[in-house]
């Protein structure tokens, strides 16, 4: 068997006599190449295709040098080494992209995508609330519809009255709580809508864990849109001077919202009520949302000091 060096060499014997012969033959013009019953050309095609044929696999230069003896009838694609392209930053530790985990993350995001979209089927959104309405007893009126998974009531600052968002088990309660718009609940008739946002879930962690935490979430409003510049007294002698006796007080803010949001628990449930009418009202120079409190306002843990 041939190898690729010998196969070489020979076609390149063979390419120069055809270049040889094709040159007597522009000389001589009397000559009728239709006579000749095949051309050089095809004779040298011919010549490479039967070398070709002859090359042997198992050859040298066929396999790498880390190519195991052993079992040369295998070939493993193991056995083939990565080029690998060299840097000025090669003695620098690189961070490898994984476009295993890339891929995870994207089909993660289509798939919460497809959460937020299935959840927003499932919600109606309801508006008109009176003041007095509890979250409970909206989940009441709608619970013939189908199961109530969420109910979350939010003040409305441009309304006296509030509204809510109502999440069902599946889409078939959500479409038969469309029926419900113009039911009496309280002194007014709400108006039932297709919602066009999901309610954002409150971390499990936060929720009451018991009957006295519950208790106290019938005593917590939950206040957005403070201005930055107005202290925790500030915000205390708001809610006092309008609703009553305020008991505890967490006013929560960051670098990144240009705003703060504050949970104020109140001595009286009937305080928390009246909180919830001063939704829209300045303080500061924002007016404040108000909302009823889904989270108590549990006391801090105090760690004890070091020795």
């Amino acid at each position: 068997m041939a190898t690729v060096a010998e196969i070489t060499s020979e076609a390149a014997v063979a390419s120069n006599n055809n270049t040889t012969a094709a040159n007597k033959n522009d000389n001589n013009n009397n000559l009728d190449s239709e006579t000749k019953p095949t051309s050089e050309s095809e004779f040298t095609v011919q010549k490479l295709v039967d070398m070709f044929t002859k090359l042997n696999p198992l050859a040298k230069e066929f396999f790498p040098s880390s190519y195991s003896k052993n079992n040369p009838n295998e070939l493993h694609f193991n056995n083939f080494a990565v080029p690998v392209k060299q840097s000025a930053n090669d003695n620098f530790p690189k961070r490898k992209r994984n476009n295993f985990n890339q891929g995870r993350r994207k089909l993660n995001g289509r798939a919460y995508r497809a959460q937020q979209e299935d959840s927003i089927r499932r919600t109606v959104y309801v508006s008109d609330i009176d003041q007095h309405v509890t979250e409970e007893r909206l989940a009441g009126l709608f619970s013939g519809c189908g199961q109530v998974v969420d109910c979350r009531v939010c003040g409305d600052p441009h309304s006296v009255l509030r509204f809510a968002f109502v999440e069902f088990a599946d889409e078939q309660g959500a479409r038969a709580a469309l029926n419900l718009g113009g039911t009496m609940l309280g002194y007014y008739p709400v108006r039932v809508l297709p919602s066009k946002t999901a309610i954002l879930p409150v971390n499990p962690t936060f929720l009451p864990r018991s009957e006295d935490e519950r208790e106290m979430c019938t005593r917590t409003v939950y206040c957005t849109n403070i201005d930055k510049k107005v202290s925790q007294a500030e915000v205390k002698n708001f809610f006092e001077s309008i609703c009553g006796e305020v008991t505890r007080l967490r006013l929560l803010g960051d670098h990144v919202h240009s705003t703060r949001i504050a949970f104020v628990e109140f001595a009286m449930a009937e305080s928390a009520i009246i909180a919830l009418n001063c939704s829209g009202m300045a303080l500061g120079s924002q007016p404040v949302r108000v909302s009823p409190s889904k989270t108590p306002v549990r006391p801090r843990v105090t760690r004890p000091a070091m020795h």
